[in-house]
């Protein structure tokens, strides 16, 4: 019998059209575009403004641009995974609103939630639900509004996020293409650098959590940046080497766009000529789980079959990891 691979057949997206750049955050705090752009490379970051909108919003509207470009149809869905943080409920899920929203009827659907590397986990989830031969047709979304987390009165992370959404459709082949393989890595010590204080069963909201801004993004900045330099530069690294890939067989590096910085560390790392490193961090932020497929979404036109890609991530929790990934059409 014939080996079943995972593959990417088609992809959406969407970014709500409201821009913030950084001359309006600098009016709105004490900060500056030079400021931002020289400590993290962005520019200007999407913001939702629909009323009473999350990522499901985001979500199905990259999924009827899927559906029209490659025909597919919302019956034939069987599986529906969306990394996310910042879902609309805690429950029910943000999957089974995208589902509702999409008529999706006949499918399993789950929301994954392992922050800034979670479409990357859940590609890897679909891949194994795809090999395993049960499901046929999977949709995977990275989904977001951050904003809905972020304390604008906070300098160091308010400049760093914003809000998207994209999904990729994944099928199975026999072909050698698709997800060959992936290395994901979790140290939960790291977690208290890196977190929402408040809203869990922990510490419930209250009028305490809400008057101390505790529902929003809290960020140690240099212990997470030290951490995300070394571990996804290295899971990078490490996922070439395992498969004897070289700097010059990757076509594509697609790293999470936390950080222009990290960014370059991890191309360093690999060797990957630094013109073959998808960066859209300048435009949309760090959008967490949505900042991998919105890559893949906005540069789907340039790969090529055949092609070797490299995601990597790294996420509170800590989480992070690699995806060797050969572009099927």
């Amino acid at each position: 019998m014939n080996k079943i691979y995972a593959v990417i057949t088609g992809v959406g997206g969407y970014v709500p059209e409201y821009i913030l750049d950084n001359h309006e955050l600098s009016r709105m705090m004490d900060t500056s575009d030079e400021w931002i752009t020289t400590r993290v490379g962005i520019k200007e970051r999407r913001i939702l403004k629909e009323p009473n909108s999350g990522p499901s919003f985001m979500a199905v509207k990259a999924a009827e641009e899927l559906f029209s470009k490659t025909g597919t149809k919302p019956e034939e869905i069987d599986l529906i995974i969306v990394a996310t943080t910042t879902p609309d409920y805690v429950f029910p899920s943000c999957a089974s609103i995208i589902a509702d929203k999409l008529g999706i009827k006949n499918a399993l659907a789950f929301d994954l939630q392992a922050a800034c590397s979670g479409f990357i986990v859940a590609l890897t989830n679909a891949a194994s639900f795809i090999e395993s031969g049960k499901y046929k047709k999977v949709l995977v979304f990275g989904a977001e509004k951050m904003s809905a987390i972020t304390n604008y009165n906070d300098r160091t992370t308010a400049p760093l996020f914003g809000d998207g959404a994209a999904v990729v459709l994944v099928e199975p082949t026999t072909e050698a293409t698709g997800v060959m393989d992936s290395i994901l890595h979790t140290d939960g010590s790291g977690g208290s650098h890196l977190m929402q204080k408040a809203g869990g069963t922990v510490y419930p909201a209250s009028h305490e959590t809400v008057d101390n801004i505790e529902h929003s993004v809290y960020q140690e900045g240099q212990y997470v940046y030290k951490h995300a330099v070394t571990n996804m530069a290295g899971v990078s690294g490490d996922i070439m080497d395992k498969n004897n890939l070289k700097a010059e067989d990757i076509a594509w590096l697609i790293p999470h766009q936390a950080n222009l910085r990290i960014i370059d560390a991890t191309a360093s790392r690999t060797g990957v000529d630094y013109s073959k490193v998808i960066i859209n961090i300048d435009r949309f932020g760090n959008t967490s789980a949505a900042s991998i497929p919105l890559c893949i979404w906005e540069y789907e036109k340039k790969f090529k079959k055949g092609d070797n890609i490299i995601l990597t991530a790294f996420g509170a929790g800590f989480t992070w990891g690699a995806i060797w990934l050969k572009w099927n059409y």
